[in-house]
């Protein structure tokens, strides 16, 4: 019997880990165990949660900085508690997002090159409730930033203007993961009470909405490109990792559906739109799987695998991808001191320029204004062509017109035991302050009702 082997190019894709010299060593990544993929890159930086004592911090690393990362690094701080996700504009290579426990989101410009201080906030935002646990920038309108809290709330904000735009309500549980569409227009979360759901969210309403993974553990969505279907990973009852491909116009079930095994580390799933590839990193392992989406299938490529378990894992913009090498995808593998970066390509003899291996990819150029798109506007991102290589952008200033409203005081970074001591006896007599004040309230709402019923008795 005749075997046939499904024709794809794509089929003999492999990874390549950096040398050591050539990956990030010394990072201190932070212990918070709050789900987020802890490290996002983009063609000049990579951003890492960070170990910090006195309030919550992140690194940004320039990715030319290659080898031991000095200890002496200047971090960004501003948040009071532990900093729970980051994201940098696709629009602007110097600015970048910040959420933490604090119920606040950060926005901070990168300096051309490294001084000696901490960054602080060019734009505080702080509408939510409880901690914030993802910040994600819209693909096609610039400077629209939308957020995730644990109030159950999602927030859209005009960062710019440093003011909130809408309120998206829905969830009854904690949001554990959410993702734009290709235009910007629609937004997939999973959720702790194991509901898929895809928003319009300058609507602030629920298009569809269907019971997705059954397990207790994390679940992930991530939108597969120019299609209208959504990837969702998961648990089952009995805990096996699962893959879902849904149609997002009707998720009555899902189109697709793998169990993939049972180990017990969160899936990370990622979609590149050129290939029509799905990469899937589990936490805790040292294996990165990827798949070809083709004519409503899944079929599977191969597997990059080492010993080494990631903590987290990001994905370089396809813009700045080495062409010549044919290099389709570049991971960043985040362990517990190490970021590894790690090369997908396909192998090509021909050193020309593959037009197959890479069309026209998602540009560093918004399609929309803030304005344009919360007026109701649709437009696709801009694409650029990659025939002459990868240029950096020079960096793109952003000026903020913030209201004074959403500036407040940053908490002040102690450092000795006489300052932690002055600060516990400054926060202890503003607690009395205020005890005594609300006392003092107290005792006046009370002679106000007397006086009240004394006038209505009469």
């Amino acid at each position: 019997m005749s075997r046939f082997v499904r024709a794809s190019k794509y089929r003999h894709v492999y990874g390549t880990a950096a040398k050591r010299e050539l990956s990030y060593d010394n990072v201190k990544l932070t212990s918070n165990a709050w789900d987020t993929n802890l490290i996002k890159v983009n063609p000049k930086f990579m951003a890492l949660n960070w170990n910090s004592g006195g309030g919550g911090a992140f690194a940004v690393i320039p990715l030319t900085m290659t080898g031991k990362i000095a200890d002496t690094l200047p971090l960004y701080r501003g948040h009071s508690a532990a900093v729970l996700d980051t994201d940098f504009s696709p629009f602007n290579d110097h600015l970048i997002a910040s959420c933490s426990e604090d119920s606040k989101v950060f926005i901070y410009t990168i300096p051309e090159e490294l001084g000696e201080e901490d960054i602080e906030p060019v734009v505080r935002l702080s509408s939510h409730g409880r901690k914030v646990g993802q910040v994600a920038f819209n693909p096609v309108a610039e400077n629209v930033l939308l957020s995730a809290s644990a109030d159950l709330t999602m927030r859209l904000w005009d960062i710019e203007k440093g003011v909130e735009k809408q309120e998206i309500t829905g969830h009854t549980e904690i949001i554990q993961s959410v993702a734009w569409n290709y235009n910007g227009t629609l937004v997939a979360t999973t959720c702790r009470d194991k509901k898929l759901r895809v928003f319009d969210v300058r609507a602030n309403k629920i298009v569809q909405q269907a019971d997705s993974h059954q397990g207790v553990k994390g679940s992930r969505v991530v939108w597969m490109g120019t299609t209208d279907r959504i990837a969702t990973t998961g648990f089952s009852r009995m805990s096996d990792r699962q893959v879902y491909v849904w149609n997002a116009s009707s998720l009555d079930n899902p189109v697709k559906s793998i169990n993939l095994d049972t180990s017990s580390g969160v899936i990370m799933p990622f979609y590149d739109v050129d290939s029509n590839m799905l990469y899937l990193a589990g936490k805790g392992d040292g294996n990165i799987r990827y798949f070809e989406w083709e004519n409503e299938e899944l079929y599977t490529l191969a597997e990059f695998g080492t010993t080494t378990p990631q903590r987290g894992m990001a994905f370089m913009p396809k813009r700045a991808l080495n062409v010549n090498e044919c290099e389709i995808m570049r991971a960043y593998k985040v362990s517990n001191s190490l970021v590894e970066p790690i090369s997908f390509t396909v192998p090509r003899k021909s050193d020309s320029f593959q037009t197959d291996l890479f069309p026209d990819c998602l540009s560093d150029e918004p399609a929309l204004t803030a304005d344009q798109w919360f007026s109701g506007e649709t437009k696709d991102p801009k694409l650029l062509s990659l025939e002459k290589g990868f240029t950096a952008a020079p960096k793109k200033e952003f000026v903020a017109s913030a209201p004074a409203q959403v500036a407040e005081e940053v908490p002040v970074q102690l450092k000795s035991d006489k300052d932690y001591q002055e600060a516990y006896h400054k926060l202890r007599q503003e607690n009395e302050d205020l005890k005594n004040q609300l006392a003092q309230k107290d005792v006046k709402i009370r002679l106000l009702e007397v006086q009240l019923e004394q006038m209505q008795s009469s």
